[in-house]
């Protein structure tokens, strides 16, 4: 069939609501996804939304198969039985659709665990460009806080200037720490730097 007599396939966009585990008060993004990214592009769209600062391995848990980078010795997995799928071979709309929840595991050492919900799905706005960041509450934990429990520890430090770990925890993180903060605006603009 000719080029002129194809006719494209409306780009559709996935309303996804991506909450960490394990942390109170909740720390959550709504973000708006193409169906066409590879899950490779979601890691990094949840990595950017969630602040995180990709250092570790990582992990897609959809209906029972996980996917991520493979690892030929299958040294670096969490333990033996893990076998990835290759997660450049595999297009978010070809695992999930509205309603489907997943689970996005980073840092195996650290184990945050984010649930992930397909709030939505529609046509692509084709005046809007995407990935965006909706909103979302609460900054994310530091990298390599020690997982929920460390990060309890540290958000207690850090609001007390008296706490006896305050000034360590602080000149480990190297500047202060809002719990509080977070700037969906501000996301979007690195969202798409890396679209």
């Amino acid at each position: 069939m000719p080029a002129s007599r194809m006719r494209s396939v409306p780009r559709q966009i996935y309303q996804l609501r991506v909450t960490l585990d394990g942390v109170t008060p909740e720390v959550w993004r709504r973000l708006l996804v193409p169906g066409g990214y590879t899950l490779d592009r979601v890691h990094r769209v949840i990595q950017h939304a969630m602040g995180w600062w990709d250092y570790h391995l990582h992990y897609f848990e959809i209906d029972g198969v996980q996917y991520g980078e493979p690892d030929p010795g299958n040294e670096l997995t969490p333990s033996p039985e893990l076998k990835l799928r290759d997660e450049l071979d595999t297009r978010l709309d070809s695992v999930v659709g509205k309603g489907d929840r997943f689970r996005y595991t980073y840092d195996y050492g650290d184990w945050w665990e984010h649930a992930v919900t397909v709030e939505a799905v529609w046509t692509a706005d084709p005046g809007e460009r995407y990935p965006i960041c909706l909103e979302g509450e609460r900054a994310c934990p530091p990298e390599d806080v020690g997982g929920a429990y460390g990060y309890r520890r540290f958000v207690t430090a850090m609001r007390d200037p008296d706490h006896l770990e305050h000034e360590q925890m602080r000149d480990w993180l190297g500047r202060g720490f809002d719990s509080e903060a977070f700037v969906p605006e501000l996301v979007t603009i690195l969202l798409r730097r890396m679209a």
